[in-house]
């Protein structure tokens, strides 16, 4: 499969209406200070604790009495009859950046003291190792190097990060450095083939938005699948950009499928498993989210399986309360493709008396949006 990995980066690179970003460095800035509550200082292989177990507890102690975090179930979604020893499980979530939570986006009734990155970081990786997602796909990430990378690293996780170009979070005063999408995947159960970040055009200009698109190897199954993390333009009235940013990104996933397959334009292109994941900040009646559910990819949104006739989405996936007002809503997606791949089970959503009247962020959640968890298997090859 090694042609494969070298035709993703091509492929993305290729096309005249996007702007390919240089991959991140394989270690942190020379510059960077690894986090010490976790990393003891260290300039160079962070000190971390190799059992997830026991750097979860580590978490739940620093945090000492906080309020009870929030509790979720999954829901099975079928009989689990994929194939054998294939299960996996990808993690979708908008983590809020530290210099946005404490700057920019002005949660009017969330404390500023839960809002501070010495809890948010444990409230952060509490959620992660609570779930211990294969894939973990984050957006508006601003401590990738110092504490993210190093103490996923640390549990056996490798990453890839993309800053936003013009990130907001340069214009706050002691900011930590750009935001942007990061993408985690366990080593232990999937092979690094390549990865490229990209820069999301609308009507062949650059924007600010951008994706991680990563080829990874299942070791059990041999099985390749391609997961990609986005993040588009947020905001009311901005409708018509995340529809050409969402076509934009399709176009280009779509040319990369063509070339993995050989399949020439128009034929079917559904036998590369595909994710994309992301805060897509649409609501499912926008027209960027009506293109994805119909792009000939095969894309389905993971999240519909939770509802009683399988085609709605939930009623939100991130509730805060803002200067301007309640945003109660659904903008985060996990798609995936419907014809190899196969949802076992989903995380459900807490219920409004679970999130708490002053809604989020707050002391028993680090951000605005909920994380999306699902469960997948291969299905059989016909």
């Amino acid at each position: 499969m090694g042609g494969v990995a070298a035709r993703l980066y091509s492929v993305l690179t290729q096309t005249s209406s996007s702007s390919a970003l240089p991959l991140p460095p394989s270690h942190q800035p020379a510059e960077t200070n690894l986090d010490p509550d976790f990393c003891q200082g260290q300039k160079t292989s962070p000190v971390c604790p190799p059992d997830p177990t026991e750097l979860l507890r580590q978490c739940e102690e620093a945090l000492g009495d906080r309020p009870a975090r929030l509790r979720r179930k999954f829901t099975r979604v079928n009989d689990g009859d994929g194939v054998p020893d294939s299960s996996f499980r990808v993690m979708q979530w908008n983590i809020l950046a530290q210099a946005l939570g404490e700057g920019l986006d002005c949660f009017v009734k969330c404390p500023p003291e839960a809002l501070s990155w010495s809890r948010r970081k444990y409230l952060i990786l509490e959620e992660i190792l609570t779930y211990r997602p294969h894939i973990l796909c984050l957006q508006e990430v601003d401590h990738y190097y110092d504490t993210l990378q190093p103490v996923l690293a640390g549990l056996g996780y490798s990453g890839n990060f993309c800053p936003k170009p013009w990130s907001p979070c340069l214009g706050v005063e002691g900011n930590n450095g750009p935001d942007g999408c990061a993408l985690f995947f366990d080593q232990s159960r999937y092979e690094f083939l390549e990865s490229v970040n990209i820069r999301l055009s609308a009507m062949r200009i650059p924007t600010n938005q951008i994706a991680v698109v990563t080829m990874l190897r299942c070791r059990s199954t041999e099985r390749c699948v391609c997961v990609a993390v986005t993040h588009l333009k947020a905001r009311s009235g901005w409708e018509w950009l995340r529809s050409a940013q969402g076509s934009d990104f399709l176009r280009q996933l779509q040319n990369l499928v063509q070339q993995q397959t050989g399949d020439p334009a128009g034929a079917p292109m559904s036998d590369i498993p595909l994710f994309i994941c992301g805060d897509f900040n649409a609501v499912p009646t926008e027209e960027v989210y009506r293109r994805f559910i119909t792009s000939p990819l095969c894309l389905d949104s993971a999240y519909k399986k939770l509802s009683q006739d399988g085609l709605t989405e939930p009623e939100y996936t991130t509730w805060k309360i803002r200067p301007t007002g309640e945003c109660c809503t659904t903008l985060d997606y996990i798609w995936y493709s419907r014809d190899t791949l196969r949802v076992d089970k989903v995380l459900d959503m807490p219920t409004e008396e679970q999130i708490g009247p002053n809604r989020l962020p707050s002391f028993s959640y680090p951000s605005d949006h909920l994380s999306l968890v699902c469960d997948f298997s291969f299905k059989e090859k016909e």
